[in-house]
């Protein structure tokens, strides 16, 4: 079993992990898409789902994990066109723009910058499509902006996307 010493990342909350805690943290790093993620680890390394669920809770209460959430790989998907879109959003209309933004289907990732880029955007989306960028549906995105100036900046290339390695 490997060890885990104590930093000051993570505490003495990673210091005393059994193997089996290891074991499901390790698959917790990137979870199978399947109807029932956790019974699939517990059947891979002999438990069941529900112990695989406290497991995970406890790692979570201990705060050795945070959170999970998904990696959206959208090339995979067949989203083959990508775009950030800047967006000059006044700092006080960030929160309730980027909740209208955040719920069209093609923004994966919505996020406030403080300082402003190029001194007037403040808000971040990235924008995917299936096809060539749709300039129709960018519209109706930049309409829930409220008049927002925005910029668009191509995606040509991906160079890195993984899940952070910790055992």
């Amino acid at each position: 079993m490997p060890t885990h010493k104590k930093d000051d990342r993570t505490g003495a909350a990673a210091a005393a992990l059994t193997a089996t805690e290891v074991a499901v943290a390790r698959r917790l790093a990137d979870l199978t898409l399947t109807d029932r993620p956790f019974a699939r680890i517990g059947a891979e390394i002999g438990l069941s789902e529900a112990e695989v669920l406290a497991i995970a809770d406890g790692l979570r209460e201990r705060g050795v994990i945070r959170k999970f959430g998904a990696i959206a790989r959208h090339q995979l998907a067949g989203y083959r066109h990508n775009v950030m879109v800047l967006w000059a959003v006044p700092p006080a209309q960030c929160a309730a723009v980027g909740e209208r933004l955040a719920r069209f289907p093609e923004i994966t990732h919505c996020y406030e910058r403080l300082p402003a880029f190029e001194g007037k955007y403040t808000l971040f989306t990235m924008v995917h499509f299936h096809e060539e960028a749709d300039a129709a549906r960018l519209r109706e995105i930049a309409a829930v902006a409220e008049g927002a100036d925005f910029k668009v900046l191509r995606s040509s290339e991906e160079f890195k996307k993984i899940s952070m390695e910790y055992f």
